[in-house]
Formats: structure tokens, C-alpha cells, sequence
């Protein structure tokens, strides 16, 4: 009896101090989280409660987070300092078609490259991911001069229809890697029953992939919705004006004076892309890890 507790009394001690350090660990993990998530939300914490202070407040010293009196007039007031509106309405048109290109020529593309085999498919592929070490600054001047050839210069046309066009290499290769993880039996079994190559995609491979479909458009309506650079290169006129061409818009016509106003609107335009993540995490993340992206 004396022998099985000389035994047992290492392995429960191990087993103890085991759980003690599993217990600190996850502790540690939980902490670091918190710290690393109060940094990344600590800006957009800051944007919400500018949005909300007087304007006397905004410059105090000390800076407060927590205003003293919350106000919902910045809203209402730096909305109407300019056509937020119309700005809206353009980013949606803007994104909704761009999304829509991107989401099917991408998946018509990656079909092609996943699904069917020539001499040149290798070859072909490298080059389209070699798109992707092309700076966008290098396309500009081309494709300012194209655009100017054909008269898109100030229209939507040059924010939407290059999506049409295959929808960028990383959108091709994560729905590829997608399409890859689908056996082909399923397509020569539906090719036995008597469907053609267009009828597997959309009937078959299409609905097993949505969540790398999701994931593509999340990316993308973040991307379009956010988008500075274009809109900057080919828009002139007021009325096409996106979102963030109206808020630059709005911060060069008042300064800072104004910092309360501007922090509303952004809010305002923020708002969306926060709704559409939230709704569609579930698949991006599906999305991601099935794709083989994952770290």
C-alpha cells in the first residue's frame, strides 16, 4: 500500500503542476488578446466618440474618449455639408456590378484552370499570378490612356468594367484552390447522366464552392467600397463622386474645423462594411481555410 503511494504521488504532482501551467498559459494567451484588441479597436473607439462630442470638446487637453455631453446633431449636420448622398448611391452602383464581375469571371476563369489540362495550362497560370507582382502604379498611366481613347474618362465605367475580366489573379487562385478540393467524379458522373461542361459548372461545382464565392465577394466589396485611388484618377465631377473621394472632398473644403462632422460621415460609411463582415464570417472564414490560405 505504502508502494502504490510512493507511485502515484509523482504522476498526480506532474499532472497538477501540467494543469497549472495550462491554466497560466491560457491566461497569458487570453491577456495578450485583450491588450491586442483594445490597440486595434482603440482608433474606431476614438472615430465613435469624436462623432458624438461638441465641437469644444473635440481639442480638449487632456484628450477624453467618453464625451460629456453626446450629440447626434454631427450626423445630421456633416451629412447635409455635402451630396453624401449621391457619393452613396455611386459607391453602391460602383460596388454592387464590380462585385457581381469579379464574383463571375473569377469563377469562370478558375473552372478553367482547375478543371481542364493543355500544354500551355501551367505556363498560362504562372503568368496570371505574376500579375500580382505588379504594382497598380505601374497600370495607371496605360490604362488612364486607354480609358481616355475610349471617352470613360469621369464615368463609372472604369471602376466597373475591368471585373468583368477575370477578377484578379488572387481571386482566380483561391477559388482554383477551391475548385480543386471537388473530386472530378462528380463532373464525369454528371457528364454520364448527360450534362454539358457549362451545366456541371453552375449546376454542381458552383453551389459546392459559396463559401469561397462569399469570400471573394466580402474581399471585394471591401475593396470597391473603400476604394481611393481610382476614383481619384478618373473621376472629375462632383456628381460621380464616391464615398472616399467625398470625404477627402469634405476634408480639404474645412480642415480639421470640422473633425467631428467628418468622424460622423465616416461612421455612416463604415457602418455597411461592418454589417457585411459580421453576416458573412462565418463563410470567410470557411472560405479561407478549405481555399488552403490559411497560416
Amino acid at each position: 500500500m505504502q508502494g502504490q503511494v510512493n507511485i502515484q504521488n509523482p504522476t498526480i504532482k506532474y499532472k497538477a503542476k501540467k494543469g497549472k501551467m495550462e491554466i497560466a498559459t491560457r491566461i497569458i494567451n487570453y491577456v495578450l488578446l485583450v491588450v491586442l484588441a483594445a490597440v486595434f479597436a482603440f482608433p474606431f473607439l476614438w472615430m465613435v466618440a469624436t462623432a458624438l462630442k461638441l465641437p469644444t470638446e473635440v481639442y480638449t487637453i487632456p484628450p477624453k474618449l467618453i464625451p460629456k455631453t453626446i450629440t447626434w446633431d454631427n450626423f445630421i449636420e456633416g451629412w447635409q455639408y455635402a451630396d453624401f448622398t449621391r457619393y452613396t448611391w455611386n459607391t453602391v452602383v460602383v460596388t454592387t456590378l464590380a462585385v457581381l464581375g469579379t464574383v463571375m469571371s473569377a469563377a469562370v476563369v478558375a473552372y478553367g484552370f482547375a478543371r481542364f489540362r493543355s500544354r500551355y495550362s501551367g505556363l498560362l497560370f504562372a503568368i496570371v499570378l505574376g500579375t500580382m507582382m505588379l504594382p497598380n502604379q505601374v497600370l495607371l498611366i496605360p490604362t488612364y490612356i486607354l480609358f481616355s481613347k475610349i471617352g470613360w474618362l469621369d464615368t463609372l465605367a472604369p471602376l466597373i468594367v475591368p471585373s468583368f475580366f477575370g477578377g484578379g489573379a488572387f481571386n482566380i487562385f483561391l477559388l482554383r484552390q477551391f475548385f480543386k478540393t471537388i473530386p472530378k467524379e462528380l463532373d464525369e458522373a454528371a457528364l454520364i447522366d448527360g450534362a454539358n461542361t457549362f451545366q456541371i459548372f453552375y449546376k454542381i461545382l458552383v453551389p459546392a464552392i459559396a463559401p469561397a464565392l462569399i469570400t471573394v465577394a466580402v474581399l471585394s466589396v471591401a475593396f470597391h467600397w473603400n476604394d481611393f485611388m481610382s476614383p481619384l484618377i478618373y473621376l472629375n465631377s462632383d456628381e460621380n463622386f464616391t464615398l472616399a473621394i467625398g470625404l477627402q472632398f469634405f476634408q480639404n473644403s474645412y480642415g480639421s474645423s470640422q473633425v467631428q462632422m467628418l468622424m460622423a460621415v465616416s461612421l455612416i460609411t463604415v457602418i455597411p462594411l461592418l454589417i457585411l463582415f459580421f453576416i458573412g464570417q462565418k463563410y470567410f472564414v470557411q472560405g479561407i481555410t478549405m481555399s488552403g490560405l490559411k497560416g
